[in-house]
């Protein structure tokens, strides 16, 4: 009887620590000098996934994105989770800038994931489920390889582990 192990390659993130990152983000700007009076504001929603910053200029926006960030790497999220691609908009004198939260897998980053594992190790066995790729092998030596691999990689897009078996 052969036995297999199996790890399932995911792009999540932990809802109770991006709403810490996001709580400490705001208590900051709430503390801080430099931003008493100005109107800044960070707020997070939850069903949308998007983290909406406002303020009165663009240099203090950049700055409550920087904390933002600063916060991530504490909590132990992966800054590719943050989609920063969108422009800042202006109306009268309030600068507004929304980060949507990006996570799951779709076919297209799958097909990536699988054809990059399948191509360095072809032993080892992929297979796309829904938003995640199930990654089996006979060794688990080939799958801490293949975790490496995909760790290494310069993916667009955050990777997690999880249910290894």
């Amino acid at each position: 009887m052969s036995k297999t192990f199996s790890l399932d390659v995911v792009s999540q993130f932990d809802l109770s620590e991006m709403n810490n990152a996001v709580d400490q983000t705001v208590r900051e700007i709430q503390t801080r000098y430099d931003f008493q009076g100005t109107g800044s504001k960070i707020s997070y929603d939850k069903d949308k996934q998007l983290i909406a910053i406002e303020s009165n200029s663009e240099l203090k926006l950049e700055t409550i994105v920087g904390t933002l960030e600063s916060k991530f790497i504490k909590r132990g999220l992966n800054l590719k989770h943050m989609d920063k691609s969108q422009e800042i908009t202006q109306s009268s004198m309030v600068y507004k800038k929304s980060i949507p939260l990006v996570q799951g897998l779709d076919q297209d980053k799958a097909k990536k994931i699988t054809k990059l594992i399948r191509d360095t190790y072809p032993k080892v066995k992929t297979q796309i489920q829904g938003e995640e790729v199930r990654v089996t092998s006979a060794s688990k030596d080939d799958l801490q390889n293949v975790m490496q691999l995909l760790k290494g990689a310069d993916l667009d897009m955050p990777l997690s582990f999880t249910n290894f078996r």
